[in-house]
């Protein structure tokens, strides 16, 4: 193991010298998370800020004094709409739907007819849709409290219009909900080992076989197993490092966070993040393995990046499987690598516990990985080493 512990040394100070690399790859991988969040928590305070305002922008809302009234009484301000209000909706310029009045609503509400209000939106516009659900119901409230009187004027009770009565409990935690906001977070941490754990992997492989020193190397001493050993435990370390970096960014990350509601949602302290490195870790391991194994046999950087480009794919599209899927874990999901990080960590965001079954697994499949891939880089250096 001296060898091994002499060529970790060695390889460990060069991955830290190259500060280039170790500065992209910070800016690009750690802090892109904390960067993705705070722009998150700006959306979501915009739209708390909206909805404080409670505007409802009326076409024609001198025509309908009655419905005025009613969204006056619900606490909600009438704006008019503007002249050309159509044509700001297409150009993103108007952040509300609008609710156009037609001529005769209150000449139709006297003679007990049902006037046609039009709400216009566009799709395209997210700003001005997120409030058409909001105008939806103040109609719907608005209709209600017509049928109301209506029927009280006539004598006739309003209980009598409905059959049965709902009550809505909502089971999910503070935590849990707030995985519908933060549920990104695994995926930044993984990017982060991967993009880490990519560019010392490359350096110690086929960087070596590019700069010609990876013969003189195999002609020392050591064994190509302790070569191995000690490259191997240099690239899982500088992507436990990048890991470590990007867990524990989120913590400083939720002071800079925007609005109340996703502030009080975002609970990430310590004991999430070491959680989070408990996790990775095996994994990182594992990914250092693998793409060590793609790259030994690839006799430039150039090449080693086209081979790994699979590796990279697999690992950036697995984890949307667990962001994609709307129903509940699977136990296969614990079987595939990547995958099987971010539910752990997933987990952990909503505060679940993690489960023997499914940290024995993932982390058996990790460590048969690496050994086949430690394994793998071994035979090839041997073979070098021979001839």
């Amino acid at each position: 193991m001296n060898g091994a512990w002499t060529v970790f040394s060695k390889e460990l100070i060069d991955a830290l010298r190259d500060r280039r690399t170790l500065l992209v790859v910070l800016l690009s991988s750690v802090l892109m998370g904390p960067l993705v969040l705070i722009a998150l928590s700006g959306l979501v305070a915009s739209f708390e800020a909206r909805a404080e305002r409670r505007e409802v922008v009326l076409a024609g809302a001198e025509q309908a004094p009655t419905l005025t009234n009613y969204l006056a009484r619900q606490g909600f301000t009438v704006k008019p709409a503007p002249a050309d209000y159509e044509a700001r909706l297409r150009r993103a310029e108007l952040g509300d739907p609008v609710l156009v009045v037609p001529a005769d609503f209150e000449a139709a509400l006297a003679r007990a007819e049902v006037p046609r209000l039009l709400l216009v939106s566009d799709s395209a516009n997210k700003r001005a849709n997120a409030g058409v659900w909001r105008l939806q119901q103040l109609v719907a409230g608005f209709n209600r409290e017509r049928a109301t009187l209506a029927l009280a004027l006539r004598g006739v009770s309003p209980d009598l219009t409905e059959s049965a009565r709902l009550d809505e409990r909502d089971l999910a935690n503070p935590q849990t909900r707030g995985t519908q906001l933060t549920g990104i977070l695994p995926f930044f941490v993984l990017m982060a080992v991967l993009y880490g754990a990519l560019h010392a992997a490359l350096d110690t492989t086929a960087g070596e076989r590019e700069r010609g020193s990876l013969e003189p190397l195999l002609m020392n001493p050591a064994a190509p197993l302790a070569i191995v050993l000690g490259k191997w435990a240099a690239v899982s370390a500088v992507a436990l490092l990048i890991a470590l970096l990007s867990c524990f960014s989120f913590i400083p990350a939720q002071w800079l966070l925007q609005g109340d509601s996703l502030a009080a949602l975002f609970q990430f302290g310590v004991r999430e993040a070491l959680w989070f490195i408990a996790v990775i870790a095996p994994f990182a391991a594992a990914l250092a393995a693998l793409l060590m194994a793609v790259a030994i046999r690839c006799k430039s950087v150039k090449e080693a990046q086209a081979s790994t480009a699979l590796v990279v794919l697999a690992c950036s599209l697995l984890p949307l499987v667990g962001l994609l899927n709307p129903g509940a874990e699977e136990r296969w999901h614990f079987w595939v690598p990547a995958l099987a990080q971010n539910t752990l960590m997933t987990r952990v965001l909503k505060g679940e516990t993690l489960g023997a079954e499914a940290i024995g697994v993932s982390l058996a499949v990790c460590a048969a990985m690496a050994l086949l891939g430690v394994a793998f880089v071994a035979r090839v250096l041997r073979r070098a080493a021979v001839r």
